[in-house]
């Protein structure tokens, strides 16, 4: 959904939608949408700095793989946005628009206006964790056998990867 400039110099845009699984291309295999991005979102457009500016919230739950045991888990996002876009030729601070640094982020914008669709992708992608675990307390999988902790113990037996270093195994300090 292409965002026109002309159409917000008339008035505030709101935009309340839903993009289907698949709607948005997120160019990995790393996740899947697991529920509809519903998205709903004010854009204005500020002339005398020639910024649109886009706030609002969508959410979504998505699929991940967990790092640990590789197990699939559901990852609900739902994300507060706060934006601000600059032309692409202008260098504008986000405390010269008299918002504060934790209020905004600044983005760039070329042309007649921005794609909606282009927005959202970079939000989800951005709400990802870092470390994607399904749970605090996921043990993962042996390094031997592959098996899964969470579901059972496998019984293999952990031996130190250098034999050289079993001689340290004895050794007792004194306190």
């Amino acid at each position: 959904m292409f965002l026109n400039v002309r159409d917000m110099e008339l008035r505030p845009l709101r935009i309340k939608r839903e993009f289907a699984a698949g709607e948005i291309d997120f160019s990995t295999s790393e996740f899947s949408q697991a529920s509809p991005l519903v998205v709903e979102v004010t854009i204005e457009f500020r002339p005398a700095l020639e910024e649109i500016r886009v706030s609002g919230r969508f959410n979504v739950d998505l699929e991940l793989n967990c790092d640990r045991c590789l197990a699939v888990f559901r990852w609900p996002i739902d994300k507060k946005i706060d934006l601000l876009y600059a032309p692409e030729e202008a260098v504008t601070q986000p405390e010269e628009s008299g918002l504060k640094d934790e209020e905004v982020e600044l983005g760039f914008y070329e042309g007649a206006g921005l794609e909606l669709e282009e927005i959202l992708r970079e939000q989800v992608l951005l709400a990802l964790p870092m470390r994607r675990v399904c749970r605090e307390d996921c043990q993962g999988l042996c390094p031997a056998c592959g098996e899964n902790w969470n579901e059972r113990p496998c019984g293999c037996r952990m031996q130190s990867a250098d034999p050289r270093w079993s001689v340290l195994e004895d050794l007792k300090l004194k306190k």
